[in-house]
């Protein structure tokens, strides 16, 4: 898990914040093989621990398995309405479509992500596998799963959303 994006993030983050007020700790929650439908259940169990910030990136297990994106899209909705109504700011991570699953399915799943972002008005990282995905050196021989240098490629694509989160929550606070 020292290699999972979360843990590359966090040391990423102590990095650039060493010098401010900030304690970063990044809390990695993810469950291999999990689909957006654990999300509600998952996240009731981790505000627990009182975040200050949720990244939500969940789907990409529903579309390989086929799972409508219909169903995908009321899970999501569902999980970051249980973040915004707990008052913890969320950043969806949105995922893409291998063209073998048909162009329909395709531009249905891709459009709930930017559909939700815009809904709820929260930052959405586009693709949180651009880049990477299908990219063989940076996935492991599953050729799902990123490898330790594409999880290093993931925390570079979230730390400047984080990033800006951090510096506009401090901007606000400084006023």
């Amino acid at each position: 898990l020292s290699q999972a994006y979360p843990a590359v993030l966090q040391e990423k983050l102590q990095i650039r914040f060493r010098d401010s007020e900030y304690s970063i700790q990044v809390i990695n929650a993810g469950v291999g093989g999990s689909t957006s439908a654990s999300g509600p259940s998952r996240l009731r169990w981790h505000l627990r621990a009182k975040p200050d910030l949720i990244i939500i990136a969940l789907g990409a297990n529903d579309m390989l398995r086929g799972v409508p994106p219909s169903t995908t899209e009321t899970h999501l909705r569902s999980t970051i309405k249980l973040a915004l109504g707990q008052e913890i700011p969320v950043i969806l991570a949105g995922m893409k479509v291998p063209p073998n699953y048909g162009s329909a399915y395709r531009a249905e799943f891709e459009a709930l992500f930017p559909k939700l972002a815009q809904e709820f008005r929260v930052p959405l990282v586009p693709f949180l596998l651009k880049g990477i995905a299908g990219v063989r050196e940076l996935n492991l021989e599953d050729g799902i799963h990123p490898n330790e240098e594409g999880q290093k490629r993931i925390a570079e694509l979230v730390e400047p959303f984080i990033t800006k989160w951090i510096n506009t929550k401090k901007a606000r606070q400084s006023r």
